[in-house]
């Protein structure tokens, strides 16, 4: 199954159309070619495979990062952190 981890942004660079985001303290450059118009800095956004693919509510976003938290203080360190690093890398197109 594949999970996406709301992810805060960060900053925007419009000529590249990236953006960097925060996913629990880990962060990476994204794509945001499918949200470019919509996105500012501050908005929680869900990424897939790389892209940020759409807008989230920030209490949405917040109850969905605590329950994430629940979750990763049942794993141990090597699983927690393999959980936020590959979080948008879902293979072969599922869901997030």
């Amino acid at each position: 199954m594949c999970l996406s981890i709301p992810s805060k942004v960060v900053s925007i660079d419009k000529d590249e159309v990236t953006a960097i985001v925060d996913t629990m303290g880990v962060k990476r450059k994204v794509g945001i070619d499918f949200i470019a118009d919509e996105v500012k800095e501050g908005d929680y956004v869900l990424i897939h495979i790389g892209y940020a693919m759409n807008i989230i509510d920030e209490e949405q976003a917040l109850a969905s990062i605590e329950t994430y938290r629940e979750i990763l203080e049942l794993m141990d360190e090597e699983e927690r952190q393999r959980g936020v690093d590959e979080s948008d890398q879902c293979p072969g197109g599922g869901g997030s």
